[in-house]
């Protein structure tokens, strides 16, 4: 199936918060002799402030390597990303960024209240204004009760809200989450998709790789999708939804040309 048409819905009077122009990372393989495997094809888009935007695609299409280019993690074969108008490449202001990775690991011995407070340390947030950014993020992702028990008592969906807390505690301008429902229930997945609307509703800037397109359909103000590296389309939820006449789901499948009965 050729190539869905690619499409960038542009705000007027806004710049990007997030750039990507023309992207290619490759890797070299000790298999049949160095072989190089193309993981991200000439990748470009862009996201606005104040959007909630769905980076999203099967598994293998280059989600998770293009986040780590964002992060400065993998190095950049051809073209570049930048973020606050500000090459990848070179040094960002890490503070105005918060990161989920898609697996998550922390000292579980630790309280959700001290990690939070080693976290602000390391953001080097005054002491007078850790307390009440403590006390706030907590209580966004709804952990505000359970502050004080060590983190390796919490279920697979409270260790989530815990890792968007510490994502959150620098009160970032750009929020990047990479899979944020992974492994989560249908009431861990709807904690989530409440928490990313109410930082909408803040104003904060969301982009974030997901395959559980039904959450992605409810919150994103627009998506990208890629496929084997490549970005095949990219609009308005409302506007793909329209035009293939289903929903985002279905229409996911049609632009990466998935047919029943076929790998």
């Amino acid at each position: 199936m050729p190539a869905q048409a690619v499409t960038t819905a542009k705000l007027p009077g806004m710049k990007p918060i997030l750039k990507i122009e023309d992207l290619v990372v490759e890797y070299r393989t000790r298999e049949f002799g160095q072989r190089v495997t193309v993981a991200v094809n000439r990748l470009s888009l862009e996201v606005f402030p104040g959007e909630v935007f769905g980076f999203l695609g099967p598994n293998g299409a280059g989600k998770t390597t293009t986040v780590n280019v964002l992060l400065g993690f993998v190095p950049v074969t051809r073209g570049a990303a930048y973020i606050f108008n500000v090459n990848v490449r070179d040094p960002i202001a890490r503070q105005r960024i918060g990161y989920l990775p898609e697996l998550t690991y922390y000292y579980k011995f630790l309280t959700a209240e001290e990690l939070l407070r080693f976290y602000a340390r390391i953001f080097r947030i005054p002491r007078a204004e850790i307390g009440p950014r403590i006390d706030e993020v907590l209580k966004l992702v709804g952990l505000d009760t359970a502050r004080k028990r060590p983190i390796k008592t919490y279920s697979k969906g409270m260790q989530q809200r815990i890792g968007l807390a510490q994502a959150l505690i620098n009160e970032p301008d750009l929020l990047i989450l990479d899979e944020p429902t992974s492994g989560l229930d249908p009431i861990g997945r709807m904690n989530v998709r409440e928490m990313i609307q109410r930082l909408k509703s803040k104003g904060k800037t969301v982009f974030f790789s997901s395959h559980e397109l039904g959450e992605v359909e409810t919150v994103c103000d627009r998506v990208a999708i890629l496929h084997q590296g490549e970005l095949k389309a990219t609009g308005r939820v409302s506007d793909l939804v329209e035009k293939y006449k289903c929903n985002l789901e279905q229409a996911f499948l049609k632009v990466i040309g998935y047919e029943p009965g076929h790998e």
